[in-house]
């Protein structure tokens, strides 16, 4: 696992994508993704996490939600600029969408890129689920690994407690990250975790919340 607040590689500032980072200056630059059968375009700035290109993680993350298929409540944790919400939007018009981030550059960002791409979503800023109260049939994160164990298992934790009955918690994390011991503490967590993807050194990790 990196150490806790390892600097990022090749940003050219210390600020972090997983902090509020607003006073960064602008760089806005468009970038298109095509998924699914659909071309989405995305506005990214300084501070943003992967802002030249759609991750590897997040796009094997996507592919293994959408062959396992969400429906009904979907929270897109530490959304970033909104790929990950927006492009599960796209391909499943019918989920009511929610997106939180801790940087209200990157919330400012996915409002724009909701509007970009003609997908609706509640968009906020929370630090996690600081401040979330509703419950949703999925959650889906890329974490923010830099952040270390303690952010991402406290993550983890609270997603069991604002997920509905049978709801899935969705995770993407490189094995040489701490892929097996997230699966470990989701196991302990939520008493079970399945491996739905591994690829180019990346697991897709879900739970299952089997009580209320």
């Amino acid at each position: 696992m990196p150490r806790l607040f390892a600097p990022m590689k090749g940003c050219g500032f210390t600020a972090h994508y997983f902090t509020d980072n607003h006073n960064l200056s602008e760089n806005r630059k468009d970038h298109s993704f095509r998924f699914s059968g659909h071309l989405l375009t995305f506005t990214t700035d300084n501070g943003v996490f992967s802002k030249t290109e759609i991750d590897e993680g997040t796009k094997i993350l996507l592919d293994a939600v959408v062959q396992e298929g969400i429906h009904g409540s979907v929270l897109d944790l530490g959304c970033g600029y909104g790929v990950v919400g927006i492009a599960l939007k796209t391909v499943f018009p019918e989920i009511e969408l929610t997106a939180v981030d801790v940087n209200p550059r990157a919330v400012e960002l996915t409002e724009l890129n909701c509007k970009k791409n003609q997908v609706f979503a509640n968009v906020f800023v929370s630090d996690g689920f600081a401040g979330i109260t509703a419950s949703f049939d999925a959650v889906v994160t890329n974490p923010p690994i830099r952040a270390g164990k303690k952010v991402i298992y406290k993550m983890f934790e609270d997603a069991c407690d604002h997920l509905s009955k049978q709801g899935a918690l969705y995770a993407v994390i490189r094995r040489k990250q701490g892929a097996e011991s997230a699966f470990r503490k989701l196991e302990e967590v939520f008493g079970s975790c399945e491996v739905i993807a591994r690829e180019k050194g990346y697991w897709v990790l879900k739970s299952f919340k089997l009580t209320d």
